[in-house]
């Protein structure tokens, strides 16, 4: 069903360049957590403490870092050198080396630091130096115009920034055209600054602010027609120059890319009609091919909106269908990058006008034509071709999913069958392919892809007919072996959807299948393996089949090239088949027992215990204890030889390697265990229980262990829950004990699962106090370090995970204790992480601590509940609200706000009065104008959106709120 797979993001070509985050500064009030906070400081750098180094010595540095033989050479100029950068005396330094212009490597140094400064610490210069740098780069670009391509676009890059912050730069499009216009040696430099302006007004590298933003389109938008004349201009002085077309083609494409050209002013400009030419003409270069392409590409996607942009898009449309001849032309050179960009093109177009397409099939610009030139690229014989397409498809089978229209669907399902018939030929393996199917390189991700693909579309086709007929092709003829192969594998892809009752086609296939002969090639076997494990579900209908398959896939097991397919498939009839499969409990116990005999990767040997374990939960209870000792018992034992040190006979080495399969067989045996009975696999764990935690003890120093460790005895307590209490006391001893020397983080997340079980036992909450406490002190100790919370998500992630099982099971006993403060003062300072785990850990704490105030669940203690929350508030709140306004503002990415929002909307029910001046007191605080003069946020848009907040009756009202009012900061 389309909407399950993720589907293929669409994307426009756009120059890389490093990017660096602008930083932000605020003032805060002194308090433990203060130094998690930005701080207003005055900028210091520890290597440049000595005063302004000398130009000779960064001449010698540059040198070192592209000339020094030695690699550690090379890092120490690399290091001193961003030192500079980073400095106050970068600025000065700059200027110089780009006016000495010794050599290029210095120059592009000096160049990309000066781009780099203006995009991160543009509030380093006084307003006063601003026209005064304007005027020095300008002066740079034209005197180092014929060094460097590179060092160009450096430059052009540093004044398009400048140009974006300096709100004092009134029309700077103007200025430049009339500066540059007349002299045609300055024409390459002036078309590159045009070209990065428009791409630099969305970087992320500049925080310029939503209302500087749409100040700056609007003057793009205002000049824009100058500069496509410009181009124009450009192109008939220049004739039929590459280097300079290549220029105007990406100048162009940037400004589509902006949005912010006249569709009917372009639709009759000469510019497109050149572009169409440059790709109809059989002897364009590919440099000059490729940016062609990439305008015209521009173009489609700025168009989107077809029916506000109609005479511009009948240009285009009219203009691409054009392209078909050169396209063949292409193909008959053999001339793949050509063939790419028309590919490109074509898909491009498909993109733009799909839903006109689906509107109005075959009618004006619905014509369907341009689904029959995607379809003439699929039938190149490079997969990469097709492949550019595969999102336009994925999109099509979206929107016909969601029409649900049967007439429409009729007319598209030729297209789709034609589709797969093609991906059925591009899946086919070289015929003299040895072995199985390589699954990780590019044409094995290729293949995957296929199968997604395969799997959103394949309910226009219809499952069961699209099966029925792959299978005819195998049925009814001797194809070569490399079509038999491709075949079966999508019929793997689509098995699953095929409707599994009463269908004797599928048993048919079953059965061929599992006849195959040893003698057909190895990749059909594989492939052949992959689709019985498919097809579990037909085998839990069938039950009959049970025996021929699981002999079948035996023979695979014993096999090396096959052993880790059919053991992945072997886990699929477990896990589909339980209760089926009860009956082979012995034989799923005889393959753990000598799991390491067969060559199975990693993956597939606990895939194949996943599955043994899914079968042992369904054994009667009697049983489960003995069978569970028996399946646990390999790996104990290996564990015990580990810890002896006695010879491992061959066996893995290393620890966690039976410290996982011990893990999935507790996450997996899930027995259903009826009030007042014992759980069958208490005791079992209780006898396992000495040797893990001497695993535990030999490894502490060791994370990776310790992380394998924390995670098999956090699903063995899942498994019996509170049938563990047995090991409550020792587990957590051992936890706080070795947590103080090695302070690793999953003991922080096993104590969040403790807690979860236990934490409202009334006679464990006071231990398991005691455990947070304890745990506590180190980890303070840890994030209190110089960048702690930056260099320790994990930490934060699970330190917040345990004081959130504790405000979900046992508020009382969190907040009437001491730590309370301290764990509320680091959340309040992790706020500003841009860490996604972590972040989202800290904001479920303070939402759900808050929570704990607001919702009346009618407990006894919610009275206790609200007045120690009111306690904590009164002394907090301020200052959560204030750094939850800077965070979202200045620090972290879109996707946090949400959670934002659910921490304000939380303060907000628990007091709203108390909460509306808290929140002017933190609007005020922040910046109103940026170090280039622009405003950032007037006192209207602040007065808006704190009524919008505070007046909301939902919380999604300040989740909207919220992301209008930081793009102003964005």
């Amino acid at each position: 069903m389309p909407g399950e797979h993720s589907g293929y993001t669409r994307e426009v070509r756009t120059r890389w360049r490093s990017a660096h985050t602008t930083p932000t500064r605020i003032s805060q009030q002194a308090y433990r957590w203060t130094h998690f906070l930005p701080v207003e400081l005055p900028f210091r750098t520890r290597a440049m403490e000595g005063g302004k180094p000398t130009l000779s010595l960064v001449y010698q540095a540059v040198q070192a870092l592209h000339h020094d033989p030695d690699p550690a050479g090379k890092e120490r100029a690399s290091m001193w050198l961003g030192e500079l950068q980073r400095s106050m005396y970068a600025w000065e330094i700059s200027d110089q080396l780009l006016q000495i212009k010794q050599d290029v490597e210095s120059c592009y140094f000096a160049a990309q630091t000066m781009k780099m400064k203006i995009q991160t610490s543009f509030y380093e210069l006084p307003p006063d130096s601003h026209n005064a740098l304007r005027d020095s780069l300008l002066s740079h670009i034209q005197n180092l115009k014929d060094l460097s391509p590179i060092i160009v676009t450096q430059l052009a890059l540093a004044i398009a920034d400048l140009a974006l912050q300096m709100a004092s730069w009134k029309g700077c499009v103007h200025t430049l055209i009339e500066k540059y216009n007349g002299d045609i040696s300055s024409m390459p430099f002036l078309i590159e600054i045009l070209t990065v302006l428009p791409e630099e007004v969305h970087s992320r590298s500049l925080r310029i602010g939503a209302n500087r933003r749409t100040d700056i389109i609007e003057d793009l938008a205002y000049y824009s027609s100058t500069v496509v004349t410009l181009l124009a201009s450009c192109v008939e002085k220049t004739g039929s120059n590459e280097k300079m077309l290549i220029k105007v083609f990406r100048c162009l494409g940037s400004w589509f890319n902006l949005g912010v050209l006249d569709s009917n002013f372009m639709a009759s400009n000469q510019l497109l009609m050149v572009l169409f030419q440059v790709l109809q003409r059989d002897d364009t270069s590919t440099n000059l091919h490729e940016a062609a392409a990439d305008c015209v590409c521009s173009a489609l996607y700025a168009i989107e909106n077809v029916d506000t942009n109609m005479t511009l898009a009948l240009q285009l449309f009219q203009g691409v269908l054009t392209l078909e001849t050169a396209y063949h032309m292409a193909v008959a050179r053999e001339d793949l990058d050509k063939v790419l960009n028309y590919c490109r093109i074509f898909t491009e177009l498909c993109e733009t006008f799909l839903e006109t397409t689906v509107r109005s099939p075959g009618q004006g610009m619905g014509d369907l034509r341009t689904l029959e030139l995607l379809l003439i690229c699929a039938g190149h014989p490079q997969y990469e071709v097709v492949e550019i397409s595969f999102n336009f498809w994925y999109r099509l089978g979206e929107n016909l999913y969601k029409i649900n229209d049967v007439a429409l669907h009729t007319i598209f399902r030729p297209y789709i069958q034609r589709l797969l018939h093609c991906l059925a030929r591009h899946c086919q393996l070289d015929p003299d392919h040895e072995g199985i199917p390589e699954e990780t390189d590019d044409f094995g991700e290729f293949r995957m892809r296929v199968s997604d693909l395969v799997k959103d579309v394949i309910f226009l086709v219809g499952s069961m007919e699209c099966f029925t007929q792959l299978y005819s092709t195998l049925k009814d003829g001797n194809p070569p072996w490399v079509v038999t192969e491709a075949v079966l594998f999508i019929m793997a892809a689509i098995a699953k959807s095929v409707d599994p009752e009463n269908n004797p086609t599928l048993l048919e296939v079953l059965q061929q299948v599992v006849l195959l002969p040893e003698a057909v090639h190895m990749a059909v076997r594989y492939t052949s393996i992959e689709l019985v494990g498919e097809m579990s579900e037909v085998v839990d209908r069938n039950p009959r089949f049970l025996d021929p398959v699981l002999n079948y896939l035996m023979k695979g097991l014993r096999e090396k090239q096959l052993a880790s397919a059919a053991a992945k498939a072997i886990h699929n009839i477990c896990s589909v088949c339980r209760d089926h499969m009860a009956q082979h409990f012995q034989g799923l116990l005889d393959i753990a027992r000598s799991l390491d005999s067969f060559a199975l990767s990693s993956e597939a040997a606990v895939g194949l215990l996943k599955g043994t374990a899914l079968v042992l939960g369904r054994l009667p209870l009697d049983k489960i204890a003995e069978c569970l000792c028996d399946l646990c018992a390999v790996q104990v034992t290996a564990l015990k030889k580990l810890l002896a040190e006695e010879p491992t006979n061959g066996r893995s080495a290393d620890p966690t390697v039976w410290l996982d399969r011990l893990a999935v067989i507790f996450r997996h045996t899930n027995p259903i265990v009826e009030n007042g009975q014992t759980h069958p696999c208490q005791k079992v764990i209780q006898e396992i229980w000495p040797v893990l935690s001497e695993t535990l003890n030999t490894h502490q120093a060791d994370n990776r262990i310790v992380e394998r460790c924390c995670r098999c005895l956090r699903f063995a307590v899942r498994c019996v829950g509170k049938g563990s209490a047995s090991l409550l006391q020792p587990l957590v001893t051992q936890m706080v004990s070795v947590y103080r020397v090695y302070p690793h983080s999953c003991f922080l997340y096993l104590g969040s699962i403790l807690v979860d079980e236990y934490g409202m036992e009334e006679g464990c909450r006071q231990g398991l106090l005691d455990m947070l406490q304890a745990l506590c002190m180190p980890t303070f100790q840890l994030l209190e370090q110089a960048n702690g919370l930056l260099n320790h998500p994990d930490t934060v992630d699970d330190l917040f995970r345990l004081a959130t099982r504790f405000v979900q099971r046992s508020p009382v006993t969190l907040l009437g204790s001491s730590i309370i403060v301290h764990i509320i003062q680091c959340a309040i300072a992790a706020t500003s992480l841009d860490h996604r785990d972590a972040n989202c850990s800290v904001m479920k704490f303070v939402r759900d601590l808050i929570h704990t105030g607001v919702a009346n669940d009618h407990m006894e203690d919610f009275d206790l509940r609200k007045q120690l929350i009111s306690q904590a508030m009164e002394q907090h709140g301020q200052q959560l609200v204030t750094q939850l306004m800077h965070s979202c503002c200045f620090c972290l990415p879109p996707y946090t706000l949400p959670d934002i929002a659910e921490v304000l909307w939380e303060v907000m029910l628990f007091d709203r009065p108390t909460f509306c001046r808290w929140l002017e007191s933190a609007l005020k605080g922040l910046p109103k104008e940026t170090s280039g003069g622009a405003v950032t946020v007037t006192h209207k848009q602040l007065t808006d959106f704190h009524k919008q907040v505070t007046s909301a009756d939902e919380c999604k009202q300040v989740c909207w709120a919220i992301r209008e009012f930081t793009r102003l900061f964005r």
